[in-house]
């Protein structure tokens, strides 16, 4: 393993007849009690505002989910029992990104595709997070769909993922991967660029790694040399979007690239950096609403509230990015298939709640580099003391996955690795 880089306004009290004359103390507690009813009453009006103000947001554009489970309505507390969140990155401009990605903007036909496909999958006692990407050029089945205007998309043969969303949406998407996986998805969310870029920022950035000798990519204007970087803007658009620059300049290669910034940025959200702050939580929880289009599932304020508890107390360990396994396509060396058999171990695992033993490394086609840290990794949230105590993981709880599925979990350290390309 390599070493990471060195580089790397006063108020009146208004009198209305003569009073008996309190004491100095009497005084100061009424006033106390005063400015703290009014305190409370001012934050109980802005919670209300913000909550009112989010949920009319988020529900603006929500959509329905063809053939999801039941849930629930949401409640105070922790979402109980497993769940599983389809989330979307689609290559859709908007008035920030055109502003860097004019040509790109204008080049485009029209359509959206669905060029980032995690799977959030979160297992219940003990909790354990698990974000499967599939590859935007994975050829899969697409089911029949109803789209959002009440249309039907009819069924297809094997077809790209990624344009399934431009088809029949968000809700299609869904559906097509529980048909090539089995799993019922009862939350999704769709983010387009400018929507990467405003969450990144909302943090104050995100920290990733560049190995020797750099990255230099001129698809995607980037130039950069080897150290830690903290991109934000449009640099963490480049970030994720580069792919000719690392690894093999495949798409496998840019969603283990991709793994990385969202294994930093899930490390930053879960430390004591975010969580801590009120004004970044806030910030942040305003620019999620503001720019994802969620499931009506997902729409509801108090919802996400429970999600996030659910997952605030996961070891770092427990918190693990993996790629969907796949072959290359034999009718396509641009596209790939999926490996039924080696999936199949990663859903019964999942289906066990086990714990993920990787044994096919970082990144397979060259995308990343797991390093050994040249400073101590930051220390995880202190967990809940009313949570069920961390898994130790005995060794009939924990599966060894095939080395077809590669990955990391968030406690682990990577680079990627620039092809200077």
């Amino acid at each position: 393993m390599k070493k990471v880089p060195d580089a790397l306004h006063r108020s009146t009290v208004a009198r209305h007849a003569t009073l008996p004359s309190p004491s100095r103390t009497s005084t100061g507690l009424k006033l106390l009690g005063a400015a703290l009813g009014a305190v409370l009453v001012a934050a109980i009006g802005v919670g209300a505002f913000i909550t009112i103000d989010l949920a009319t947001r988020a529900t603006a554009d929500a959509v329905g989910l063809e053939g999801a489970p039941e849930i629930a309505p949401p409640a105070l507390g922790e979402f109980p029992g497993p769940f599983d969140v389809l989330v979307l990155g689609t290559d859709e401009c908007g008035p920030i990104s055109d502003q860097w990605l004019g040509a790109r903007c204008e080049e485009a036909d029209g359509g959206i595709l669905n060029d980032a496909n995690l799977l959030v999958h979160v297992s219940e006692n003990p909790r354990r997070v698990t974000v499967v990407s599939f590859p935007r050029d994975l050829m899969v089945d697409v089911p029949e769909c109803t789209r959002e205007d009440g249309t039907v998309a009819e069924a297809q043969g094997t077809q790209s993922l990624n344009t399934v969303y431009e088809r029949a949406g968000l809700s299609c998407v869904a559906q097509t991967i529980t048909q090539l996986t089995e799993v019922k998805i009862g939350f999704a969310a769709k983010l387009s660029f400018d929507g990467v870029i405003q969450m990144t920022d909302a943090i104050g950035g995100v920290e990733v790694c560049i190995a020797e000798p750099g990255i230099s990519d001129t698809q995607t204007g980037i130039d950069w040399p080897a150290g830690i970087r903290n991109v934000k803007g449009l640099e963490a658009l480049q970030f994720l979007r580069t792919r000719h620059g690392v690894g093999d300049g495949s798409d496998l290669a840019r969603i283990s690239n991709q793994q990385q910034y969202m294994s930093r940025l899930a490390r930053k959200i879960l430390s004591d950096e975010v969580l801590s702050d009120p004004s970044k939580v806030l910030r942040l929880a305003s620019t999620v609403a503001e720019n994802i289009v969620p499931s009506e599932s997902l729409s509801n304020p108090l919802r996400l509230g429970q999600l996030a508890l659910a997952v605030k107390d996961v070891p770092f360990d427990d918190f693990v990015f993996v790629q969907y396994p796949s072959f290359t396509d034999p009718n396509d060396p641009d596209k790939v298939v999926p490996d039924y058999d080696s999936a199949a171990a990663l859903w019964d695992a999942l289906a066990a709640n086990q714990s993920l033993e990787l044994t096919g490394g970082a990144s397979p086609n060259g995308g990343v580099e797991q390093v050994t840290p040249s400073e101590p990794a930051p220390e995880e949230p202190a967990p809940d003391d009313t949570a069920a105590p961390e898994d130790t993981a005995a060794p009939d709880d924990r599966a060894t996955l095939p080395p077809e599925v590669s990955g990391t979990n968030v406690g682990q350290d990577t680079c990627s690795a620039g092809n200077l390309n």
